[in-house]
Order: structure tokens, then sequence, then C-alpha cells
């Protein structure tokens, strides 16, 4: 019963988020904390940079200030968007799971972005979360891939990893896209500081176009 309260306050709390931003344009996106031993601190600059070209580039007005949020807080509920990445083990506990599902199945969005080496670890949590659904590859006609900017032939490559075409994957919950999980293609790395990795910067560019589509997505729909 405790729960069960705590998940609807919760839920209502990721409501007011969202009408925040239908009313005034102001929300926070976050990167989450999880265990295993995987480094889901990676890519530290890379959602900074994401916020800083949404703002600068189309007038959005997301906070700047980009917290790391435990899987199984809380806190979870505070944020619309949270972004996933690392090289390695994921490790979610029973109710660390309850938490993400709630978390998603109330409005929440997670982005996945497999740093290398994530895959194999990632899908089997997420299978938990969701044990009824499958990651399905995207349709390019789908409307994440038409928001401010097009992107007709999907995602970019950003770093080869194993020489596979990349993939944009979904988990769909009653019709409503809750997770979007990019492999082989690596977007956290092309949103960081250029010096990282040096990426080219229309190479870079492009990654940041569709990280603002996502954004826009998230928030408002099909809305194009």
């Amino acid at each position: 019963m405790k729960n069960r309260l705590f998940f609807a306050f919760a839920a209502i709390s990721l409501l007011f988020s969202l009408m925040s931003f239908s009313e005034t344009g102001t929300y926070q996106l976050a990167v989450l904390q999880y265990k295993g031993g995987g480094d889901w601190y990676s890519n530290p600059s890379s959602i900074p940079n994401l916020v800083k070209y949404c703002n600068e580039r189309l007038g959005m007005n997301i906070n700047e200030e980009v917290p790391f949020v435990d899987v199984g807080s809380r806190e979870l509920f505070n944020y619309p968007l949270v972004h996933m990445t690392g090289h390695g083990n994921v490790v979610l506990s029973a109710s660390d799971i309850d938490n993400l599902r709630a978390y998603l199945q109330s409005g929440g969005f997670l982005h996945i972005s497999d740093n290398y080496g994530m895959d194999e670890f990632v899908r089997p949590q997420m299978r938990r979360v969701f044990p009824d659904l499958d990651f399905i590859e995207l349709p390019f006609e789908h409307a994440i891939y038409h928001q401010q900017f097009d992107f007709n032939s999907g995602l970019p490559k950003i770093h080869e990893h194993d020489n596979k075409a990349p993939q944009g994957l979904g988990l769909i919950y009653e019709g409503r896209l809750v997770c979007f999980y990019d492999y082989e293609c690596d977007l956290g790395d092309a949103w960081e500081d250029w010096e990282v990795h040096k990426d080219p910067e229309a190479l870079r560019q492009k990654a940041f176009e569709f990280g603002a589509n996502m954004i826009q997505f998230v928030m408002m729909g099909e809305a194009k």
C-alpha cells in the first residue's frame, strides 16, 4: 500500500513537471546512476552540451544544471527525460526495476546510449522492467526522426564499434515510446566536448540535431 501511494504521488510530480514545460518552458534533464560497475558517469559533458545546444539554437529553456539521479530514487520522477550510458555491467535491484517501470509508465522517458560494451547487460535489465516488451527498430518515418530536423535515413554513425549500421531502437508501452536506445551509434560521444574525441564537426552537428529532436518529441509528442 505504501509503495502504491509513493508511485501515485511520484506520477503526479512527473505530471506537474510536464505541465510546467507547457506553461513556462522550464524543465530539467538528468543522467541515470546505476549499480554493477558500469561507468554510468562517462561522457560527463555530453548532456550539458546538448542542453546548451537546444537552448542556444532552438530557443528552448532547459535548466543547464544536469544532475545525476539514482535509478531507485524517488527523485527520478522530477525529470521528464533521463539519459543512461556506459561501457559495461548494469545491475538493477528489484526496487530499482519497480521504480523505473513506474517512472516510464507515468510519463517519463529513458534515453540509452551504448558507449560500447553496454548492450549485453542493459537489454536483460530492460526486459525485467517490461517483460512483455522487446526493443524494436523504429522506422525512419517515426516522429522522433522528424521534429525540428529530418533524419530520413535514421541515426548518424558516430563511432564504428563493431562495424554495424547504427540503430534507433525503442520500447513502446501502451502505444507510447518510453525508451529510445541508440545502438552502434554513440550519440553521447558526439555530444561531448570536441577535444575528447575530435569527431568531425559536421557529424557532431547531426548528433546534436537528433538530440534536439528527441527532446522535442518527449516534450511535445508527435508535433513537428
